[in-house]
Parts: structure tokens; sequence; C-alpha cells
């Protein structure tokens, strides 16, 4: 099991974190920016923030006396090599189900419909 995948889950579980971690694509933003556009204190943004920086979620580099967040991509492809390891269970359990519920299924070999690495 990828634990760090499991741990990037979690982390994104909470709904502070992920309004955090939602803020970031815009570029990099401070303490206080990402306080400030959830409605939580600093010192609360920094336990959030703690969090996903341990879930390799985001990244942290010092400006001066501020820390800047960023999007860490390791976080999310933990994720997905994680839930990845579920897709051909849930290609075959949803077919099952759609023959058992009488609809038309094409073969599809087990390669194909797995989503794809870019």
């Amino acid at each position: 099991m990828d634990a760090n995948g499991v741990r990037a889950i979690t982390a994104l579980s909470d709904a502070t974190r992920r309004a955090i971690f939602e803020s970031l694509p815009q570029g990099p933003r401070s303490v206080a920016e990402l306080a400030e556009a959830t409605g939580i204190t600093s010192s609360a943004a920094s336990q959030h923030l703690r969090v996903l920086r341990e879930a390799h979620l985001v990244s942290m580099r010092r400006d001066g006396n501020r820390h800047l967040y960023s999007l860490d991509p390791r976080g999310l492809n933990d994720a997905r090599d994680y839930l990845e390891q579920f897709w051909p269970s849930a290609l075959a359990a949803h077919a099952a189900a759609l023959r058992a519920a009488g609809q038309p299924t094409t073969a599809v070999p087990p390669t194909a419909g797995q989503p794809t690495r870019r």
C-alpha cells in the first residue's frame, strides 16, 4: 500500500485543507493570504499547511520573512497511484452490474479505460 497516497487523500478529506489546496493553482500564496481566503486564523492555516506539506501536497519557500506555499505534484501523484490499483476491479464491478441489469457491455481489454499517466 502507498502510505503517502493514503496520507494525501486523508489530508484532502478535510474541507478547510481542501479549500487551501484549491486556492493554490493560481500561484504561490502566503499563510496570511491563505488564512484570509479561507476565513481562518493564520495559526489555523499554518496547522493545515503542515498536514498538506507532510502529505507532499504543498511545498514552502521563504521570501524574506514570509513563507510562500505552492502546489507540490508529488502528493497528487501518490494519491493517483494509490487509487489506480482499484481501477480494474471497479471496471469489472461496473460491467457485472450492467450485465445483471440486462444492459449491453462491450468487451474492453484489461488496460483499456484505465487512466493514463501524462
